[in-house]
């Protein structure tokens, strides 16, 4: 470096292996009184989490200081992470620009979703884009952003947007990278069947670990159901909740999904078709005779202690488009 850096506005030192001697050096910088720096850049610097919480507690000793500091594609982890957003909530600090995700692709998500959120979302556990908050971002950008190692997001809720093959396809990309993403909430999203097919590309891959997935109402017909239970035999031991509430499935998509609740390996916990007061009577039923009653013609309950709760459910359970009962006893 040429000039002095307290004469320096801009300092730029990336993609240099810094060590924590040089970390250490460029932080007692920072908390010089005589130092006019706004903008700090140290991209591809191998900057370590230890060395991150070195550069924050300096950042906290004087938070008036920088304007822009740019972290990029270094290994900050959790830990590091967490430092630097406790110093953005300083009401002293000034600093208008922080960007430490591995790609410009995330870091753009994140500045957009910032904008409309109105928080960071790499703050949330849960992230809602319902009813289109996607707006114009791009579905890769936000795909990034969901893979970024410093993503804490263990549920995304899409519902009511209009969800497209491409989409979906990008979503699939999600599932089959290592995150922690639990949830995914598509309800009233209309998938249809070519977009449950992109979603069961990333749900059969063994690194997915989704436990949630909901789907109501998204027009998914018996088509949907045979690649929704597929790809739950190719990787069975994470879902334990999957919501098709409000879609046809036909009698064969019945009877492939209740046909992985047998297996052994699959690890489903709750399965819904049917509406609330059905599904009750489902699983009522279903203790009683051994056997789903949407596989049934005839159902015979004959000598069975019906109450008033039993019987409405029954009823709706009569009414629900997926039963196929011809006779009842």
């Amino acid at each position: 470096m040429c000039k002095n850096p307290l004469l320096l506005r801009e300092l730029n030192l990336s993609e240099r292996e810094l060590g924590d001697t040089r970390v250490i050096q460029i932080a007692a910088l920072l908390q010089d009184k005589h130092c006019k720096l706004s903008t700090l850049i140290l991209c591809r610097c191998s900057i370590t989490e230890k060395q991150c919480i070195i550069l924050t507690s300096a950042l906290k000793l004087n938070p008036s200081l920088l304007r822009e500091l740019e972290l990029s594609e270094n290994e900050l982890k959790n830990i590091g992470v967490n430092h630097l957003c406790d110093v953005l909530k300083d009401s002293h600090c000034k600093l208008e620009r922080l960007r430490f995700l591995k790609s410009p692709a995330a870091q753009e998500a994140c500045d957009y979703l910032t904008k409309v959120l109105g928080k960071s979302p790499l703050f949330l556990t849960e992230l809602d884009l319902s009813e289109d908050k996607i707006g114009d971002l791009d579905w890769e950008k936000l795909s990034a952003l969901l893979v970024d190692s410093h993503s804490k997001l263990e549920k995304i809720k899409l519902n009511n947007c209009e969800l497209t093959e491409k989409s979906c396809s990008v979503l699939a990309t999600v599932l089959s990278s290592k995150t922690i993403l639990k949830e995914m909430n598509l309800n009233n999203s209309h998938l249809q069947d070519s977009g449950v097919k992109e979603i069961c590309e990333g749900l059969k891959n063994t690194v997915c670990e989704l436990e949630i997935l909901k789907l109501s109402d998204c027009s998914i017909t018996e088509e949907g159901y045979k690649a929704l239970a597929s790809a739950l035999r190719s990787n069975p031991s994470h879902l334990i909740e999957l919501d098709l509430t409000g879609n046809d499935p036909g009698q064969s998509g019945v009877k492939e999904l209740s046909d992985l609740l047998q297996d052994p390996n699959f690890q489903l916990k709750t399965l819904r078709f049917l509406g609330p007061a059905a599904d009750e009577a489902c699983q009522y039923v279903t203790g009683i005779v051994g056997k789903n009653p949407l596989l049934l013609r005839e159902l015979n309950l004959s000598d069975c202690e019906l109450g008033d709760t039993q019987v409405n459910q029954i009823t709706a359970l009569l009414q629900d488009k997926h039963c196929k009962l011809s006779t009842l006893m």
